[in-house]
């Protein structure tokens, strides 16, 4: 099976080991991958600032990009909803409306992709840990790929997954958010980070890069001993993919 990658913003930016540990996880089940060199943002930081007409065209250069009818695999439940969900908003009542739907119908959060479509089971081979998990907004309420993130996590044998009781509530990144009101998305990670102090976990794994950038950062202000790690370098480092 050949699948297209969409590595994200933030995955070429700042995660872009994540992003090749996300392919091996494809290739591990014998997924050709295919990742086109042109391929920029999903739209979604224009999207949310009301920029519509700006955001199409960004819509329709991935569109034209990912061309072939193969699934097209996100490393992040936010972008994947983008892609996903918010395009048929965007493009609604717009000649390209059917082009726009079946581009849409092809687009997978890769956790979602394993589990669901590859059946994928996992075999844990490190030592006993505690960790904790953060849900992304929209991975949550979008793309609602949450649930296949965390039924990866469980495969793990060794890994006591422990819930945190505000699990749901925003970190405080939410993109061009955190720049709009610095002060207010403080306020909201500190609580994140409260909440994630509170369980003793060694780990916080967040399958969003945005998210894990923020309450990562945070928690080295507050001299919190706590790892945070995006869910693909957890599981490829749990089975010994790197």
């Amino acid at each position: 099976m050949k699948v297209y990658f969409f590595a994200t913003c933030l995955g070429s930016i700042a995660y872009s080991n994540t992003c090749i540990n996300a392919i091996k996880l494809l290739q591990k089940e014998g997924i050709e991958v295919i990742f086109k060199k042109d391929q920029t943002c999903c739209g979604q930081p224009s999207y949310n600032s009301g920029y519509y007409e700006d955001t199409k065209q960004v819509a329709l250069h991935n569109i034209n990009l990912f061309n072939e009818p193969y699934p097209i695999i996100v490393p992040s439940g936010s972008c994947a909803g983008m892609m996903r969900v918010d395009y048929l908003e965007l493009f609604e009542n717009d000649g390209n409306y059917s082009m726009v739907k079946d581009f849409s119908s092809r687009v997978f959060e890769l956790s979602e992709f394993l589990l669901k479509e590859l059946k994928v089971r996992y075999t844990d081979t490190g030592e006993k840990i505690k960790a904790t998990w953060h849900s992304n907004c929209h991975a949550l309420r979008v793309t609602k790929s949450i649930e296949y993130s965390k039924a990866l996590i469980r495969q793990l044998k060794n890994v006591e997954l422990i819930e945190l009781d505000k699990e749901e509530e925003c970190c405080g990144f939410g993109g061009t958010f955190s720049i709009k009101e610095p002060q207010v998305s403080k306020a909201m990670v500190h609580d994140k980070i409260n909440d994630i102090k509170s369980k003793g976990v060694d780990y916080v794994i967040s399958g969003d890069a945005g998210c894990l950038m923020n309450i990562s950062g945070a928690m080295d202000k507050m001299g919190v001993d706590v790892k945070g790690i995006h869910l693909y370098d957890f599981i490829a480092q749990r089975i010994n993919l790197v």
